[in-house]
């Protein structure tokens, strides 16, 4: 299996935040399912397609929100979906310690593009993903 050493991809506008994830879940059990299956399902859209990574990786996460509003620790919740996204379109088997090594994160402005950008990139050495059956 072919595989790749560094990747990045983004996902248009921003993602929920830990706040609003928190009140979806308290106003409704069930809600919080699907807004979690919403979200990782956008990111493993937009990484369809990219070839599997060797790993253990690491996952740089830039948040580019339309304003200051959200704090730094809500916007960067989201990376749960990330994670989940990229096991969900095959780029990584697993996103435990395993298969993950680190997470870093930087969170900017950008008022006419809100987005995440993420970047996926093997640690020397890494392995070759098994194949799947």
């Amino acid at each position: 299996m072919a595989t790749c050493t560094r990747l990045t991809f983004s996902v248009d506008g921003r993602l929920c935040g830990l706040n609003e994830y928190t009140g979806t879940c308290r106003s409704n059990p069930r809600a919080g399912g699907s807004v979690k299956r919403r979200e990782t399902n956008r990111v493993a859209r937009a990484a369809k397609g990219l070839p599997a990574m060797r790993w253990p990786v690491r996952v740089s996460v830039k948040w580019y929100e339309r304003d200051r509003r959200r704090d730094v620790d809500n916007v960067e919740f989201g990376v749960k979906f990330v994670l989940d996204g990229l096991v969900k379109a095959g780029v990584i088997p697993d996103d435990s310690r395993r298969y993950v090594d680190q997470v870093s994160h930087w969170v900017g402005v950008d008022r006419e593009n809100p987005r995440v950008v993420v970047t996926v990139e093997t640690v020397k050495g890494g392995r070759d993903v098994p194949e799947r059956g």
